[in-house]
């Protein structure tokens, strides 16, 4: 691959001596590869990467250049022959389309390659080849495992439709080429030819008798009767014993080594299917796009394959014996039997979600890693969790894959919410999950409502993971704030060694220079803000660390981070994220832990509407011993007195009795109460205020409250519950006068009732 100040098309095929000239602005680079190694990867030579900016001019002014990507080619306004090339995030085969100012054009379009740099950008053909095509043959492997797993759709017979539209075959000759145009393969053929499965066989063929090693029974016989004879020497061992002459040649059976058997006949047979569907395939495709291209190459290796002399030796198959142990085991043989079973199943697969990923030429890599991302999710959860039950787009269905006319459907396609449920039973509780891939969280959302979704605008995480009990649906859990939320969002554009810039400086910094990333933490944020009951929110980037993490309080969730998941056969990052999904769920099965306490409140405090007309605007003490003062938390005693005598001893004595016993209910506010609201027969106000002592309410019988605490009556009640009152109220409370009107539940038993500090002070007479 060479680099160059700018890069020259020729387009000759157009006009003569025509060339579009790319030149490189700012830190862009151009380049320009061999045709071979364009050929091989399926690319155009001159390239120009992703996210970067590019001046173009045509060397005949009369040309004008456009393209079907809105926004990528801006033509200048000064001299329309020229403008600027702007690809953004667009990955793959870019098509230009050229036009002429007066004359109309046969053959009007060029194309430019658009190499991504994200995934590695000291080592771009890393980022573009080999993470691209590590991703589309990984998603293969997991598609055709799952088509194995389905008994009904494969038990059909179906036919790859070659009359289908060229997008849907070359999902299809996608997924095909994954699996033969890989180095597994590749190496797999090298394998056979350097070290095929033999077989031995008898050869007969005319010897001389002197040639010949070991006689058989057959052998001696003729030399008793086969003709063309020569005489033995009468010193010879034989003579006369009982020869004197035997013959100059036999038929003899010799042991010859032969490849020509069923095994490598099986291997021929699979090549040339191949070769056969690649070739159709090169057939249906335009001429001179990438998909074209691609099944040419493909094509010629399969033919370089079959011309080598080891094929020219073996003939046609009359059966395929799958049982062999040579093809199941025999390192060579086993792969290509692999790729056998998997080629069968993905000519006939096709994606919708494949449109995305390579449509029209375009090789979005950012949406690839969103697919691949969520096979290596659903994969790691599957093995924490029994996820049985799958919604796709509001339907259930038995598996991923859909029949579909000749053709089976993978059914994943992004903006379409597809979600795997079920109860996973741990050993001390048991939780309904939900791995839900795109799900929309609706906005305007109000909390009154008791349902899921967000507060302010819609949401798409793309990955979100859900836990309630099991014994709730996700209505009545959402409901009772019993449901947690964890989001995952691939980030393919990010690349970075932490989640956030450590001064405001760097962070300026970066946005200046148009690497800032912290929006990405700040869309996390956004998630678990805005979607109600959100445990926490992480970025999955292709990175080479183990990412970050930060916690909002103590535990484990709430928080925000990243994780890193990198397209790789090892160490790609899963095993880092498994640890965590650990400890997501011994956190969940902590019965005692800070966040469900927290959900508990939080449900407790606003399952009832507070408009804001509903205020309480009266002076207030802010602690009451060390403690926040939270009116709706604070109880309040509201008690009878009977006549002056009942009052005077409680405030000469700073008591107050309420009759206790069996036939007497009192809830844990009345003994727990804080204050004390005194009321008589027939008042309509009251500014009798006490506070009450915390943990000296005490239980006294009938006698012990007249001898021992100078009780002026004759008690009537055996048993008498007994508050200590403070001497000093605070400032805000003094001389505040009650209207006993609005407090309802006054009842004529004189028992006592509980009222929150909040609706004592919105009965304030004013």
């Amino acid at each position: 691959m060479a680099k160059g100040k700018h890069i020259s098309i020729p387009l000759s095929h157009i006009a003569k001596d025509l060339e579009l000239h790319i030149f490189p602005e700012g830190k862009s680079e151009v380049f320009k590869i061999e045709e071979a190694e364009a050929l091989e990867f399926g690319e155009f030579p001159y390239q120009i990467l992703e996210s970067q900016s590019y001046e173009y001019a045509f060397s005949d002014k009369g040309y004008r250049l456009s393209c079907d990507n809105k926004g990528i080619v801006k033509e200048s306004h000064r001299e329309e022959f020229s403008g600027r090339v702007n690809p953004s995030y667009y990955v793959g085969t870019l098509k230009l389309n050229i036009t002429h100012k007066e004359k109309e054009l046969k053959r009007k379009h060029t194309f430019l390659e658009v190499k991504a740099t994200k995934f590695n950008s000291d080592n771009i053909d890393k980022s573009y080849r080999e993470n691209y095509r590590f991703m589309l043959e990984d998603i293969t492997e997991k598609c055709t495992e799952l088509l194995l797993q389905v008994n009904s759709p494969i038990q059909q017979h179906f036919e790859t439709d070659f009359d289908k539209e060229s997008e849907s075959l070359y999902q299809q000759f996608s997924f095909v080429r994954s699996i033969i145009g890989s180095v597994e393969f590749e190496e797999a053929i090298q394998k056979i030819i350097i070290s095929p499965k033999t077989d031995w066989a008898d050869n007969k063929e005319l010897a001389d008798i002197r040639s010949v090693k070991k006689f058989t029974r057959n052998s001696v016989k003729q030399l008793i009767s086969r003709g063309n004879r020569i005489p033995i020497p009468e010193s010879h061992p034989l003579y006369d014993k009982p020869f004197t002459n035997i013959p100059s040649h036999i038929i003899n059976n010799k042991k010859i080594e032969f490849i020509d058997n069923a095994e490598n006949r099986f291997i021929k047979h699979c090549l040339q299917t191949y070769l056969h569907f690649s070739e159709k395939c090169m057939g249906e495709f335009e001429d001179g796009t990438r998909s074209h291209k691609e099944a040419k190459y493909l094509t010629t290796k399969l033919e370089l394959h079959l011309n080598n002399s080891f094929f020219n030796q073996i003939s046609r198959p009359t059966s395929l014996n799958f049982n062999s142990p040579v093809l199941q085991r025999k390192s060579g043989y086993r792969e290509i039997l692999k790729s056998w079973l998997k080629f069968d199943l993905a000519a006939k697969l096709t994606w919708s979600g494949g449109e995305d990923v390579y449509h029209a030429g375009k090789r979005d890599i950012s949406k690839l890693y969103e697919y691949w991302l969520f096979f290596m999710l659903y994969g790691l959860f599957k093995t924490k969790f029994k996820l049985e039950d799958i919604e796709h787009d509001g339907n259930l269905y038995e598996s991923l894959i859909q029949k579909k006319d000749k053709s089976l459907n993978f059914i994943i396609k992004s903006g379409t919410h597809t979600a795997f449920s079920g109860i996973s039973e741990f050993e001390n509780r048991k939780l309904n999950v939900r791995f839900s891939y795109n799900k929309t969280f609706k906005g305007d959302t109000k909390l009154s409502e008791k349902v899921e979704g967000s507060y302010t605008k819609n949401m798409y995480p793309d990955y979100t993971l859900s836990f309630w009990p099991a014994d709730k649906t996700d209505k009545e859990a959402e409901e009772k704030e019993l449901i947690v939320h964890i989001h995952f969002d691939a980030k393919y554009k990010v690349n970075y060694s932490g989640i956030i810039d450590d001064t405001r400086e760097k962070e300026e910094e970066s946005e200046r220079k148009g690497t800032y990333k912290n929006v990405d933490l700040f869309k996390m944020h956004a998630y678990k803000d805005a979607i109600r009951r959100t445990g926490g929110a992480y970025i999955l980037y292709p990175g080479n660390n183990k990412g970050d993490m930060k916690r909002g309080f103590h535990e484990i969730i709430p928080g925000l981070g990243a994780f890193a998941l990198r397209p790789s056969l090892n160490n790609n990052g899963t095993k880092e994220l498994g640890t965590f999904i650990e400890e997501i769920i011994s956190h969940l099965l902590d019965r005692a832990s800070q966040r469900e306490h927290t959900a508990e409140k939080v449900y407790d405090i606003h399952k009832n509407v507070k408009e804001d007309s509903d205020t309480l605007n009266e002076p207030l003490p802010e602690f009451i011993s060390d403690k926040k003062l939270i009116p709706s938390e604070i109880s309040v005693l509201v008690g009878y007195y009977k006549d002056n005598i009942h009052l005077t001893w409680i405030k000469d004595n700073n008591y107050y009795n309420v009759r206790y016993g069996a036939k007497y209910n009192l809830n844990p506010n009345e003994i727990g109460a804080q204050y004390l609201l005194l009321y008589s027969k027939d008042q309509t106000e009251s500014t009798l205020f006490f506070k009450l002592k915390n943990n000296e309410t005490k239980v006294y019988s009938k006698t012990e409250l007249k001898n021992n605490l100078n009780y002026k009556t004759i008690p009537s009640q055996e048993m008498y519950l007994v508050y200590k009152i403070e001497e000093e109220l605070e400032k805000e409370f003094r001389d505040i006068n009650i209207d006993l009107t609005k407090l309802d539940g006054l009842g004529a038993n004189k028992r006592p009732k509980t009222i929150s500090l909040e609706i004592l002070m919105n009965s304030k007479i004013k």
